[in-house]
């Protein structure tokens, strides 16, 4: 190509020279002067030499040529599009990452710490035992052993390995503190087993004759003593049988209130003797009483009361025993039965023998040297005495001046009393004992746990104290949750506060459990204390606070001073001595205080016998009206209530009754038997033989009922 032809189509000469200059130095010279006559064309700062140096490549400026060679409409394009930032992305080269799966060498690989969950596990119980290891304790409770360790340190202890074994409260310890319950295992391998006498539990209905065959049987009158001739707790005594053996009973009241301590005597017990009035029968809380002696799996002998009565009958208790599913001997099963009479003394001996021969049969020993077992049957709180617990030996030797762990409280035993108050040394297997010594009221149920130490006592109780409380704290967070999820659907409903005293523990959580099941959709029966002892002043504050009733059973009646101020704090103290008037009182408190549910309800009926028709004096200022001759047939009919018509049994309307008159004059009520004429708003399709009901509402209040076995709840 020529150089004029170049030149004709818009080339510079000068810029071409420079392209094809051999020199970088001449190539950059000849670019600059090149393009400094070129018009409309700018060089980006980026190209421009200054006088601290130049760099021009080759690449460069081919990109120069590349743009002297577009059109200027694409040069400015290009420009507009610098000045926004938008290049075009630069390619790179795509290199290949390597899939390391294991940590670089620099830095080793440490696995991350186990974190511990700080959620409780209330549901889940753990059996331990002495010198387990600490690899078996993390296999029960699902933790880590470096957690279990880290425990360990912090309750004082050290292990050197995880195949050491620890002690027992060691173990509780440590399980406590990962937050689940703990059933201790005791071994009685080596120790010497000696025969023991057999704990018998007398069990049955309400008023079936247990207290007065147990008095007949140790030559006492118990029964006599309680208040309204029923037994309302848990008694606890020794028995000498006329052949020189010994018996330990345990009395357990008949009444449905006293439910977990029949319970808890069947838990202890080696026997239950099933009492049956035979002019009475089976009742409920004879198939309860079953029940719980089937769920301890303890054998049973059933004692057949009252059969000197003109109207017993011992062969329909057998059946209805048959029909429930008790086996007895009579029917080919191993269920002894015994026909007796407290009061004439008949068949005592039989029953002497039957529960002899049982024992026999279940060769009852256990271990006499070494810490006690014990199980807490009954607590209360004396005056000069302090806390004391009613137990029974299960195995071991309870002597004075251990340190004992009872539920969450601690104590160091002060003294030990048998059954008629007498001061003992120590304490056998199947003996009921009364230790005093405890710093805390223990409850009804707890076992008695013999530690070495005093701190380690401490500890012990500070631990159960603490799994007790974050217990307590869930249970409250979950009910208020639960009720936080249906407190849409729950009717209007007010809440009743209640203080609690009795004379022991196991009354205390006998009428609690009472009063709770009276709880209603309208009264909510909150419990917000329980204490064992008298009615004080602090209680009467507390009710002050809350507004709480205070509830007294089986307690002397409080001081004047403490009288005195409920009165002027306007507060009411309910005293009670027996369960039946108990539950009854606070039951008709309940119905008082429920709010109730509006009902709509038919006061009256009427039928439509004629119909009148006034017409209006103006038909643009009144309306024509039509009156219902009618006859009130049942109930009465009022003038401020609501009227419902009703024809062939179906509703055609429903309004306010502006008019009611009685032979031409205006009443408020009418009488069944009447004729009257009524007026309803907007409504004139009246015929004759309509129906026409008078709608009145209604506060419908709850209501107690008791039933004949005892129990007790509130029908809304």
């Amino acid at each position: 190509m020529a150089w004029r032809e170049i030149q004709q189509k818009g080339i510079h000469i000068g810029l071409l020279k420079a392209l094809f200059s051999t020199t970088v130095g001449g190539r950059i010279q000849l670019t600059s002067c090149s393009i400094k006559n070129i018009p409309d064309f700018a060089v980006s700062s980026a190209s421009q030499a200054t006088s601290g140096g130049l760099t021009c490549t080759s690449h460069n400026v081919i990109r120069w040529c590349r743009c002297f060679h577009a059109s200027p409409e694409l040069l400015a394009r290009r420009r507009n599009e610098e000045a926004f930032g938008l290049k075009a992305p630069k390619k790179q080269k795509r290199v290949k990452k390597e899939n390391r799966t294991q940590p670089p060498v620099e830095a080793p690989y440490i696995p991350p710490k186990p974190k511990r969950s700080t959620k409780s596990m209330p549901d889940k119980t753990i059996e331990i035992f002495e010198g387990m290891t600490l690899s078996e304790l993390a296999k029960r409770t699902g933790e880590a052993i470096s957690t279990l360790q880290d425990i360990l340190i912090n309750v004082g202890e050290k292990v050197d390995s995880e195949f050491d074994p620890i002690s027992i409260d060691v173990a509780e310890l440590v399980a406590l503190e990962v937050g689940v319950h703990v059933r201790r295992l005791h071994s009685n391998e080596g120790a010497a087993l000696q025969p023991r006498p057999p704990v018998v539990t007398v069990m049955g209905h309400v008023d079936h004759g247990k207290t007065s065959l147990l008095d007949a049987l140790r030559q006492t009158s118990v029964a006599a003593k309680e208040a309204g001739g029923i037994t309302q707790h848990l008694g606890a005594f020794v028995v000498g049988m006329p052949s020189g053996a010994s018996i330990t009973f345990l009395d357990t009241p008949g009444h449905a209130a006293f439910s977990a301590m029949r319970a808890r005597g069947a838990a202890v017990t080696d026997i239950v003797v099933l009492v049956v009035a035979a002019d009475d029968g089976v009742m409920p809380q004879t198939l309860e009483a079953m029940l719980h002696a089937k769920a301890a799996n303890v054998p049973i002998v059933v004692a057949i009361n009252k059969c000197d009565k003109p109207d017993a009958d011992p062969e329909r208790v057998r059946i209805q025993l048959g029909s429930e599913g008790l086996l007895l001997e009579d029917m080919g099963g191993d269920v002894q039965v015994v026909e007796v009479s407290a009061i004439g003394k008949i068949g005592l001996d039989k029953l002497e023998e039957a529960l002899l021969l049982q024992a026999e049969m279940m060769d009852l020993k256990a271990r006499v040297d070494g810490p006690a077992q014990a199980y807490v049957v009954e607590a209360r709180l004396d005056r000069g005495r302090g806390p004391l617990a009613t137990a029974i030996v299960k195995a071991g030797t309870l002597a004075c001046g251990q340190h004992v762990v009872v539920g969450a409280e601690w104590g160091r035993i002060r003294a030990i009393r048998d059954v008629l108050g007498k001061l003992a040394e120590k304490a056998g297997p199947a003996m009921p004992v009364e230790i005093e010594g405890l710093r805390g009221l223990p409850m009804a149920g707890d076992d008695i746990v013999v530690v070495g130490s005093e701190e380690r006592a401490r500890m012990l109780s500070a631990g159960r104290k603490k799994k007790l409380e974050k217990d307590r704290l869930r249970k409250i967070n979950e009910e208020r949750i639960e009720t936080e999820e249906t407190s849409e659907e729950v009717p209007e409903s007010v809440e009743m506060p209640i203080i609690v005293k009795a004379d022991v523990q196991g009354t205390v959580q006998a009428v609690t459990d009472a009063l709770k099941s009276l709880n209603s959709p309208q009264v909510l029966v909150n419990i917000v204390h329980v204490g064992v002892g008298p009615i004080s002043h602090s209680d009467v504050d507390l009710a002050h606070a809350c507004g709480a009733y205070i509830v007294g059973f089986n307690v002397r009646s409080p001081p004047s001073s403490v009288t005195l101020a409920a009165n002027r704090a306007n507060l009411k103290i309910c005293l009670h001595r027996v369960i039946y008037h108990l539950l009854e009182d606070i039951g008709n408190m309940i119905v008082e205080k429920a709010p109730g549910t509006m009902e709509i309800q038919v006061a009256g009926e009427a039928q439509v016998l004629n119909i009148f028709e006034i017409k209006g004096r103006s038909k643009s200022k009144e309306e024509d009206v039509k009156i219902a001759g009618c006859r009130i047939t049942d109930g009465r009919f009022t003038k401020s209530s609501t009227m419902r018509l009703l024809r062939s049994g179906e509703v055609l309307y429903e309004g306010l009754c502006l008019s009611l008159k009685r032979e031409k004059q205006d009443v408020e009520t009418v009488g069944k038997g009447n004729e009257c004429g009524l007026v309803i708003q907007n409504c004139d399709d009246f015929r004759v033989g309509d129906v026409i009901q008078c709608l009145e509402p209604v506060n419908r209040k709850p209501k107690f009922v008791s039933s004949e076995s005892g129990s007790v709840r509130i029908e809304c």
